[in-house]
């Protein structure tokens, strides 16, 4: 058992355990809804769109994380405003708003001097490097995003699903919508500093989609993803700790791999 409680030695190691593990809960809980609502593609949209905010934030030696946060609420916001105002469906207003927000991030980007280790983790992803402040944090938006889900749960639902009849009942229909958003981008900001912009999406999408093959509801669904992901990102973790390989890649193949399980499974039922 030696290979299972040796990287346990070291506080990184213990750090990033938990860290994976709070994270995975976090995006269980919205992953559900994306998956649920076909918003897959939004979860890659934010994962890019962040970018001029981690840039802005790098360039004025400010805090990376705060400034993808306020990157990732603007790109919410906006692509509510461009879907409203055009007519055009979500998919077109989201190919919009992340494409636009990418290029000022690619414009802000050469604009730098220099491209430090600091930004470069934040693009990649470095779970090795997370610290307790990052738990902490973590903790507090996992409670936050699980208390509002859980409290707007039924009306969601119904805005999701049937529109017209939460309308019709006086429902706030973009308000729910444009939340949502806004709570998907945290979310991605999150788990940026696990596994980069450009792998946060599988943290938030692959464990859902699996659970989703499995499970009959929505809350065996979230406990499910939840399961899954931690799992995977614990088998990554200690796959590239042995492997010498970068941990935050070795987490999504290892949470595409339960993915695969999971479809052979659901093919033999």
């Amino acid at each position: 058992m030696a290979w299972l409680t040796g990287p346990l030695e070291f506080e990184f190691f213990q750090l990033a355990l938990a860290a994976v593990a709070l994270v995975s809960v976090l995006c269980a809980l919205v992953g559900a809804w994306v998956v649920l609502r076909g918003l897959s593609y939004i979860g890659d949209a934010m994962s890019h769109a962040v970018l001029p905010g981690i840039v802005a934030a790098f360039l004025m030696k400010g805090n990376l994380l705060v400034g993808a946060l306020i990157a990732a609420v603007l790109t919410a916001l906006g692509i509510g405003a461009v879907g409203r105002q055009s007519g055009l469906k979500q998919d077109s207003a989201i190919g919009i708003v992340f494409v636009g927000m990418f290029s000022l991030g690619i414009v802000m980007l050469s604009r730098a001097s220099s491209f430090t280790t600091d930004l470069s983790n934040f693009l990649i992803g470095n779970p090795m490097g997370v610290t307790r402040a990052d738990l902490w944090s973590t903790l507090g938006v996992t409670l936050l995003v699980g208390a509002l889900l859980t409290a707007v749960q039924k009306e969601l639902l119904l805005a999701s699903f049937d529109p017209t009849e939460a309308r019709a009942i006086g429902l706030p229909v973009r308000l729910l919508e444009s939340g949502l958003l806004i709570v998907i981008g945290l979310v991605v900001v999150m788990t940026v500093q696990l596994v980069g912009t450009t792998l946060s999406v599988s943290l938030l999408i692959t464990s859902s989609a699996a659970a989703r093959l499995l499970a009959r509801s929505l809350k065996k669904m979230i406990g499910l993803a939840a399961l899954l992901g931690v799992l995977g990102g614990t088998a990554g973790l200690y796959a590239s700790y042995y492997l010498n390989t970068a941990p935050g890649a070795t987490i999504v193949l290892m949470n595409t791999a339960i993915f695969l399980l999971a479809l052979l499974l659901r093919r033999r039922d």
